[in-house]
Formats: C-alpha cells, structure tokens, sequence
C-alpha cells in the first residue's frame, strides 16, 4: 500500500503537534488519578485521653480517583515507626474515599478501624505510606508541627 504524499505529511504534522500533549499526559494522570493519600487528621482534636473517641478522631483518608473500583485487599498503610493497617477485603468504588480510623469499630462502607489502643500518628512530625500489596511504595504524604493537626496530601 502507497501512502501519498499529502497523507503522509498530514499523519507527520499531526503526529509532531500532538505528541508533546501525550508526553504530558502520564505525569498529570499520575499526581491526579489512581488511588492515593488524600488528608490526614494526625492529631486527634482536644486533649490525648487515648479514649476510643480519641482515637478514632485520628485518621487517614484514601481516595480512590479512577472511573473504577479498587480491591484493597493486602494494601497496607504505615508511618514511619512501622506501625502497619493491613486492608482485609474491602472495595472502595471509582471515586469514593475510605477513612482509616486508629480506634475500634465496625467496618463499614467508606470507612474502617485499625482497633489499635493506642495512637499511630506523632504530632511533631511523620510521614504516612500507602504500600501496594506487592509492597511498592503507592504514595506517601508527611508533616510537620506547622501543619496543626491536619495535613491535606493531593
């Protein structure tokens, strides 16, 4: 098959003036879409009490940003002293957010307990991991101090 001339000058300007849009594409895709950190409530609000109130006042937000749903089964979330919330079989739709809390609970859609008696996140300074179940590093989000309490990650 020939290909003529104009066609094929018509298939090079057109190749030439869109792929510099389509090399753009994958960063954006990667710091919008996917599944990832979204905020952080590291200092549980009032005083420490270590109340299961408390605790569950400290909490992670993930968020699931494709046009798809996630099986989260054996992701994990970690700070930076090891502590780890491994996801059971819960599925968190294109969209949705579910909410990590430190304390005790019950399951339920949009948010799950890590049933830990004590706190997970320091106030003065930590970073949080998603980990994907092959145990690559997903995203992280961390802080300081200066953050008051909350962090937004994206």
């Amino acid at each position: 098959m020939r290909i003529r001339p104009t066609a094929a000058w018509a298939l090079v300007t057109a190749t030439a003036l869109t792929a510099p849009l389509l090399a753009a594409v994958p960063a954006a895709a990667a710091h919008q879409g996917g599944l990832h950190l979204a905020k952080i409530q590291y200092d549980s609000p009032g005083k420490d009490t270590r109340s299961n109130s408390s605790l569950n006042a400290e909490w992670v937000n993930i968020h699931n940003s494709t046009r798809s749903p996630i099986q989260l089964k054996g992701y994990k979330l970690k700070d930076d002293t090891g502590y780890t919330y491994t996801f059971g079989s819960y599925r968190i739709g294109a969209g949705k957010t579910v909410k990590v809390r430190t304390g005790s609970g019950r399951n339920a859609p949009g948010t799950v307990y890590w049933n830990r008696k004590s706190y997970v996140w320091n106030n003065d300074g930590d970073k949080a991991r998603l980990i994907k179940p092959t145990g690559s590093l997903l995203d992280s989000c961390s802080w300081t101090k200066k953050d008051k309490g909350t962090k937004n990650c994206h």
